[in-house]
């Protein structure tokens, strides 16, 4: 099987080529191909589970697979111990030495590898000057807030100069405030120093905001790959649409490119090639590519009642009852000139609409 990535005539930094890991009859991963491009920003996507983080534990060497191999640069190092790896690991728990300082802790790889001190000094303080730590080196890890401590954690990883380095959700115990200010600089930092990011997460948002590339995984497989607006704009499948962000999903039989959903309407989606009349699909498309107003032509257009309205500050959203248990989640901005009076309320029928090219149908 061709792996899922870049082609080139330089090796891939990572691939994996047919890794599996099982427990007995329990296949967490389960034959996985996948490519990583040098310097490439890459994320495993998925929920709790999915078999995600056995992948990177496979790729660091913390965990042996049951199947396949593991190459880096070309070089197998499938059943090398993660010391004899040229890659490093960046933990949800920072797994930081509180009795060190933070540049005692930056250096501490250094020191193992017996670099010069003159070279330890130069590269600490160039590492923490780049992850803002500059002025914290003296400073004790425990006096330090949640988000220096992450950054002490990535300088250590960094100082080292890995081909690779692995995050294993590095920014899950972050408030959300902090987290997405610190998904922008992990993101400027990687690009600064052009190495290779593996990034585990179950966070969607975060994945899309730091990827070059996002693998979606599922029960142990990848389900898509591909960039963010790729997996977001163009779902493989109903899993990767509902996973991704918010998605809403009708049921319904396709016949003349029309979606008739159950107990409901007609939706009109137009023709879709290699989709047999008759055939049970749903309707993917987004809270956001729905319109409640100023319709242009060759919009598809339905109606439905409004049974819920959830102001949020930036956006509403309405809940649109299509069928008997069918329900439409629509998301509209509150720009300037939105008024509180313009909102739609509890069980008005309204129509809606939306371009022909922004909904998927998947069987």
């Amino acid at each position: 099987m061709t792996p899922q990535g870049v082609t080139g005539e330089l090796p891939p930094a990572v691939r994996l080529d047919g890794i599996g890991k099982s427990y007995g009859d329990h296949h967490v991963v389960r034959g996985l191909d996948l490519d990583i491009a040098a310097g490439e920003f890459f994320s495993l996507l998925g929920p709790s589970g999915c078999g995600k983080t056995t992948s990177l534990r496979m790729i660091g060497g913390f965990t042996d697979p049951t199947e396949g191999a593991v190459l880096l640069s070309g070089q197998d190092v499938t059943f090398l111990p993660p010391d004899k790896r040229d890659v490093n690991t960046v933990f949800q728990s920072y797994a930081l030495f509180d009795h060190l300082t933070v540049a005692d802790n930056v250096a501490f790889g250094l020191k193992r590898k017996g670099v010069r001190r003159a070279e330890i000094r130069e590269r600490v303080a160039a590492m923490l000057e780049r992850c803002q730590l500059d002025g914290l080196a003296d400073r004790r890890p425990r006096t330090l807030s949640g988000g220096q401590r992450q950054r002490v954690a990535l300088a250590r990883a960094l100082v080292n100069r890995p081909q690779v380095l692995l995050l294993d959700e590095p920014l899950a115990a972050l408030d959300l405030k902090l987290r997405r200010r610190m998904q922008v600089e992990l993101k400027q930092i990687q690009r600064e120093v052009g190495i290779t990011f593996v990034f585990v997460t179950h966070d969607q948002d975060e994945a899309l905001t730091m990827s070059d590339r996002i693998a979606v995984m599922n029960e142990g497989s990848v389900e898509q790959c591909g960039t963010p607006e790729d997996v977001y704009e163009h779902p493989a499948n109903a899993f990767v649409a509902s996973f991704m962000g918010t998605s809403n999903l009708v049921p319904g039989t396709y016949r003349d490119g029309e979606i008739t959903v159950d107990r409901g309407p007609a939706l009109p989606v137009g023709n879709r090639p290699g989709i047999a009349d008759g055939s049970r699909v749903s309707l993917s498309i987004r809270p956001e590519k729905i319109w409640l107003s100023d319709f242009e032509p060759g919009m598809a257009l339905a109606a439905g009642v409004i049974r819920e309205t959830v102001y949020s500050g930036a956006t509403t959203t309405y809940l649109i009852e299509l069928a008997p248990g069918i329900t439409l989640s629509v998301l509209e901005q509150n720009t300037a000139r939105s008024r509180m009076e313009d909102r739609w309320s509890g069980g008005e029928r309204v129509e809606f609409g939306w371009k022909p090219e922004h909904c998927l149908v998947l069987g």
